[in-house]
This record gives structure tokens, sequence and C-alpha cells, in this order.
């Protein structure tokens, strides 16, 4: 019986046992890790063999212990295992100054990265169709089109987990003047990897590729400025202020200490959400609709998370269903939004 193991963007299908077992041989190309003499190692790192000896069986590997034994959360079907990402190693991405660089398409398939824009300031904006924000699009166009003489430009990254979802969107709003690159986060990997919690998220990214102010609650309109409390046009001035004065409002250490990092179990929730999308690609609804449950569980403030698979499911992302859930939030005292003046800085 084979095993699909969902692991770092791909899927791949190994021999195996009792739904979590695989032949030691299959690791190096399910996980990356090779078994040698003194343990399982990658590159520098090892796991001595007598802490891997508990996930072994002679030939056979049980995955999700091995993946545990690595630290990295998993989450496990009938025949799937997805291995997710440690909170770890995702916070050692955003550490640095550098914003971490990633390649998706744009609607047409072609493939864009953020280091394309090396040397040019770069409003990195997270937005989605299920959201209000879709109707700030063609503004950031508009900003985009308005600054790029001054060196500026913007990246969008819809958040829909069907392309098609976005693209009439795209497509309006870039129908006038010189289009900005749009693309499409159909997984949410880049979400996951900026740790985007919701949308509208902007990250400012400076001309060196370094996080000039991190994940921000930026609306370009006012026309949901009852509920979230922001004002575009003072989110619009500081941008200008920005591209033409070199000002983000911080400095690069208080950059630093405003970003916000991965949690374990928001990266458990992301695991969970990932293998319900599987599921959920593959036919298997009723089981997706079990791992999106979970996934909520873990990570609630994730509305990218629960929201985001609405559409997917059939459930109106703007209806009874989105309100009783961020009423609940509220409730909880969990940040719908989440503008940068609000966060802690230390």
């Amino acid at each position: 019986m084979g095993i699909t193991v969902l692991v770092d963007g791909r899927a791949v299908v190994v021999e195996g046992r009792d739904g979590r077992w695989a032949r030691r041989a299959d690791v190096r190309e399910a996980l990356g890790w090779e078994r040698k003499p003194h343990g399982w190692c990658q590159e520098e790192a090892c796991v001595p063999a007598a802490a891997a000896a508990r996930v072994e069986d002679g030939e056979w590997v049980d995955l999700v212990g091995f993946a545990e034994l690595l630290g990295r959360p998993v989450a496990v079907a009938d025949g799937v295992v997805a291995v997710g990402v440690s909170a770890g190693d995702r916070a050692s991405a955003l550490a640095g100054e550098a914003a971490p660089d990633f390649t998706l398409r744009d609607v047409e398939g072609e493939p864009h990265s953020l280091s394309d824009l090396r040397g040019t300031k770069v409003a990195l904006v997270f937005w989605a169709s299920w959201c209000g924000c879709r109707y700030d699009l063609a503004v950031w166009q508009a900003q985009h089109a308005a600054l790029a003489p001054r060196g500026f430009a913007v990246l969008s990254v819809a958040l829909d987990r069907r392309p098609e979802d976005a693209a009439p969107w795209i497509t309006e709003a870039l129908a006038e003047g010189a289009p900005h690159t749009a693309l499409i986060d159909a997984d949410g990997h880049v979400a996951e990897l900026y740790d985007v919690l919701n949308v509208p998220t902007v990250v400012w990214i400076d001309e060196e590729g370094r996080v000039a102010r991190p994940q921000d609650t930026q609306f370009a309109t006012d026309l949901f400025r009852e509920m979230s409390g922001i004002d575009s046009s003072a989110v619009l001035s500081a941008l200008s202020r920005w591209v033409t004065e070199g000002d983000s409002g911080l400095s690069r250490e208080e950059a630093a200490r405003a970003t916000r990092h991965a949690t374990p179990a928001r990266q458990r929730a992301r695991t969970e959400a990932a293998l319900g999308l599987w599921l959920h690609r593959n036919g298997r609804e009723a089981e997706a609709e079990e791992h999106f449950a979970e996934a909520t569980e873990l990570a609630p403030e994730d509305v990218t998370i629960w929201r985001g698979s609405m559409p997917l499911r059939g459930i109106d992302p703007m209806g009874d269903a989105y309100f009783a859930r961020r009423d609940a939030m509220v409730e909880a005292g969990i940040p719908v939004y989440r503008p940068l003046a609000d966060r802690p800085k230390a």
C-alpha cells in the first residue's frame, strides 16, 4: 500500500505499511534524510542512531515518529502523512533583516520571484477574493503606477485556494496602466512563510531586500473602515513618505522587534490545513472537514485558514457563518485585524 507524503510543497508517494511506515530507502526521497551507520543525516545535521531506533523496525521507518523526532508538526489521514515546518524554522526565516524569497505563479501560470524586484522598494500585499480587501486591489495598482518612477513596485499575493476565484479581480485591477506583479498563493506557503493571519496584510521591503515594515493590516480604501478602524489615507500617505523620503516609520531594530513569528500551535494548524486542502482536492471532502476543523481549533486567530477554506467548502465567506465566527473571535479577545501601531515593539 502506498503512502502519500506531503512535505515542503511536494506530494511524494512511497511504498508504505500501516499508513505511516515507509522503507528506509524511501525516507531520503520523502523527507530528505539518509540513514548512515551513526544515524539519520541531512547535510551536517544528524539524528543519532540511538534516538532514531524507536522509530525504526528493521527496514521500515515510522514517518510520523521520525517527523516528530525532527521537531516538525505532523497531520495524518488514511494513507496520507503531512509533514509541516517547525515554528523555530519558520521564525528563523524572519529573524534576520532579509525578507524571505519565494516564487509563485501569476494568472497565466508564469513564475515570478520576490528577488526579481531587488533594487526596488516593494509593498508585498496579501489579499483574497473572499475578503472585502479585494476592492483595494485597484488602488494598490494605482499606487504602483504612480510611484513606479520613484523606484517602487507593488507585489500582490492572493490567498485564494482556487486561482480562478482571484483571477477576475486581478484582471480588472490590472486593466489600467503598467500592471504590477500579481501572484496567487493557492497552497498558502507564502502566507505561512510570512506568518500572515488575515488579509489585508502588507509588508514593506526595501531596495536591498530587507523588511522595512513587517506584517501590517493596511487597507487602501475606507469601504470597511467602520469594522477595521483603519484610515486608508493615513496608510497611503505613509507609503508615499517611505517611497519618496525613505521614512518607514520604524528603525531596523524596531522593525525586527515588531515582526510576528510563527508559534507551534499555528504550525500544527497549518499542517492540518494543508492536509485538509489535499484531501479536498482529491475528492475526500468529509475527511477534509475534520482537518479544517482541527486547524481552526488549534489556531482560531488564523483567519486565512478558516475563512480562506470557506469558498472551497461551499460556505459564503461573507455570510452568517463568517460573522458568527468573527463575533466569537471578538468575544474571546482575539484580534481580527492587526495594525502594526497596535503591536508591542519589545
